[in-house]
């Protein structure tokens, strides 16, 4: 439908079904195909608060309209692809060691997703060097520029280690409540730190989600079995744990943001993917000698199962950083969430699992939530800009009438 107006759409096409396979299926895409659609949505001037709003105001002129409406179909298009995915990842996860009972290292699965990144990321990057500039000298500058990327694969790792420990102290039934309160803490971070001002009915949307999916999840923190104390684990120190989790996610979210966004750097988006992937490799090493190999040992227990989950994974990395780029931090945890429901339907169908009426009921609320939240039509506070745009007339009123009648000196003054 956007063709017409914008020929970068079928192009971004094979570029995302690309990402979401990771397999070399085409040549034709390169970097400068990306840059010519992210300059319709460059980074905002630091200090200023990233918002849609911002692509209004550059979209005058004849050929406005078609570029936000190719922007939002990029949009639309990276959030449902990040859905499949996500979906794609838990259905294939579950087959693998639901059914199969596979012993591979999560940890080593995750490793060879950094690679995958890293290697594709430079790809990318390669086909739009500055002048005289060569692959090397640009990673090098890369990695010498990665300090921020470092800090968020640190707090990916601690929210890593915390998972742990609260898994080891608390229920998976109190896990998973508690892990609902990510939309929230994302949604809160946001205000803050990006200083966003979402309407009540978007807040009211948040809640009822944050409820629709602690709803559907029922089956987990319902289950008796899931209910057990863990023996030997202190409730008190569980908690704190996936409190701080879930506060360490949300913040993670804002901070990968902020930095995509609003970074006097301006890397491009694959230029950070490299760095975030870089700065995660000591990371999953340091967990992989921890924990041994896991059951099966270093690098045991692989199979093409396991190989394919890693391509998932690295394509649902690049696809995050798309969805910040494109949309924000909400609207990425919105499509997460819309991957539980797609999930677990494609669990139940094909794999057996469990589908209750009340997680059918759950299923419709959360939808109902997204809608609400995506097609609020509240409009947004007044701006000073706004302001200050309707006092002018009054200010030449004013001079008009100081014309006639001179002011006094101290008035001048």
């Amino acid at each position: 439908i956007h063709q017409q107006h914008c020929s970068h759409c079928p192009a971004l096409w094979q570029l995302f079904a690309f990402q979401l396979l990771s397999f070399p299926t085409s040549i034709i895409l390169r970097r400068p195909v990306i840059d010519n659609v992210t300059s319709m949505a460059s980074p905002a001037r630091p200090g200023t608060p990233p918002s849609d709003e911002l692509l209004d105001k550059k979209d005058h002129g004849k050929g406005g309209k078609s570029s936000f409406h190719c922007l939002s179909s990029i949009r639309l298009m990276v959030l449902a692809i990040l859905c499949l995915q996500n979906s794609m990842y838990t259905v294939l996860r579950r087959y693998s060691q639901g059914v199969l009972r596979e012993n591979y290292s999560k940890h080593e699965l995750l490793l060879l997703a950094e690679v995958i990144k890293i290697v594709f990321s430079a790809w990318m990057i390669s086909g739009d060097l500055p002048k005289g500039t060569t692959l090397s000298q640009r990673v090098v500058y890369l990695v010498e520029t990665s300090r921020k990327m470092f800090v968020l694969a640190l707090i990916y790792g601690a929210m890593n280690i915390l998972s742990f420990v609260s898994l080891r102290n608390i229920s998976a039934g109190m896990f998973s409540i508690f892990s609902q309160c990510k939309i929230m803490t994302t949604a809160v971070f946001s205000s803050i730190i990006l200083r966003r001002s979402y309407s009540w009915t978007k807040w009211r949307a948040l809640v009822a989600l944050m409820m629709g999916v602690l709803l559907f999840s029922e089956p987990i923190w319902g289950d008796p079995e899931h209910r057990k104390e863990i023996e030997g684990g202190n409730v008190i120190i569980g908690t704190a744990a996936v409190i701080t989790e879930v506060t360490l996610s949300g913040f993670a979210s804002i901070y990968f943001e902020k930095v995509i966004k609003l970074d006097p750097l301006k890397l491009n988006i694959w230029e950070r993917n490299f760095q975030l992937a870089l700065s995660s490799l000591p990371v999953y090493l340091f967990f992989i000698a921890g924990d041994g190999g896991g059951m099966s040992g270093f690098f045991g227990g692989w199979s093409w199962i396991a190989v394919l989950l890693s391509v998932l994974g690295s394509a649902g990395g690049l696809l995050v950083a798309l969805s910040i780029k494109y949309g924000d931090s909400i609207l990425k945890t919105l499509a997460t969430t819309g991957a539980i429901i797609l999930s677990s339907l494609l669990d139940h169908f094909l794999l057996g699992g469990p589908l209750t009426p009340a997680m059918i009921i759950a299923a419709v609320q959360v939808i109902t939530a997204i809608c609400n939240y995506t097609f609020d039509a509240t409009p947004p506070p007044p701006k000073p800009e706004m302001v200050t745009s309707q006092s002018e007339p009054m200010l030449n009123n004013s001079s008009h009438d100081d014309a006639e009648n001179p002011p006094k000196k101290e008035v001048d003054a």
